[in-house]
């Protein structure tokens, strides 16, 4: 079954669950050829070629506003002009043509204009919220990148938060690391480790880490992480989701299955309950 990831709208409340129950989401050891050992060759995601093509597509309004708004900025602040610039244009391209990849280059752009940890930290955020979405592995290593940037900026600024930290090191597990390269993974996962090492209460690092257990098929580690996670927040939907995914993906159909349960039993959404209930009719 492809694997997609669900927004639950739960009464007038919009979930972001990241529910990957369909299909595999964990690294896949990679195969090479017989003749020579060869491996495939990556592909390479061009933000530059990406944008001359996407503007090739657009009607000539689109074309006209865009133009425009580039054209605006005149005398005076100039700096603020191009960061609001920057901002309309990612809003434009995101919500009117729903281009989510040039939306992250322009608010990018925007959050290193001004360089707040404010500023830096919301756009993060959001392009961390795109690469979890993002199925294109190339594209999601990219996403990846631009937010591991912002962070890493905004970290110097606030080098004493280990929200960011936490963060920072889930761009590496849900980019690059989701997308095959387990050395992405372990990169964030000892960035983890350290708030850990530090407060073990941390239970988005801990969430993070159990994440990570399972992409990088540590099944054990990351089941155990992620109970530890339940226990202290019983609603969690992707602690739970991602344990019934460790489960499923070491062989523990009986423990998959009961924590698929849970999981409807959480969310109370007839729509999810019926992927549900097929998914398990599979595992069965």
């Amino acid at each position: 079954m492809k694997r997609q990831q669900l927004y639950l709208t739960i009464g007038g409340v919009t979930l972001l669950s990241l529910l990957f129950i369909f299909g595999t989401t964990v690294a896949k050891k990679d195969t090479s050829t017989e003749a020579g050992n060869m491996q495939p060759e990556k592909k390479v995601f061009n933000i530059g070629q990406y944008a001359r093509l996407a503007r090739q597509k657009l009607t000539v309004p689109q074309s006209n506003f865009i133009n425009g708004l580039e054209n605006s900025v005149s005398r005076g602040d100039v700096k603020t002009q191009q960061e609001q610039v920057f901002t309309q244009l990612a809003t434009y391209w995101r919500d009117s043509l729903h281009n989510h990849e040039l939306y992250v280059f322009y608010i990018s752009k925007a959050a290193l204009l001004v360089n707040t940890e404010k500023n830096l930290t919301f756009a993060a955020r959001q392009i961390l919220a795109e690469v979890k979405r993002e199925d294109d592995p190339s594209i999601k290593g990219w996403k990846a990148e631009q937010a591991i940037s912002l962070f890493e900026k905004a970290i110097v600024q606030n080098p004493a938060s280990d929200s960011l930290k936490v963060e920072l090191a889930s761009c590496y597990v849900f980019g690059k690391g989701m997308a095959g390269d387990a050395q992405e993974t372990m990169k964030g996962i000892q960035q983890l480790l350290q708030v850990v090492k530090k407060d073990s209460a941390n239970m988005q690092a801990q969430l993070v880490l159990g994440i990570g257990g399972v992409i990088s098929t540590q099944y054990d580690k990351g089941i155990q992480r992620l109970e530890t996670v339940i226990k202290n927040q019983p609603s969690n939907m992707e602690a739970i989701t991602w344990l019934a995914e460790g489960y499923e993906a070491k062989g523990d159909k009986l423990n998959a299955i009961k924590w698929y349960e849970y999981s409807k039993r959480i969310a109370n959404n007839p729509m999810y309950s019926k992927e549900v209930d097929a998914h398990i009719r599979q595992l069965k």
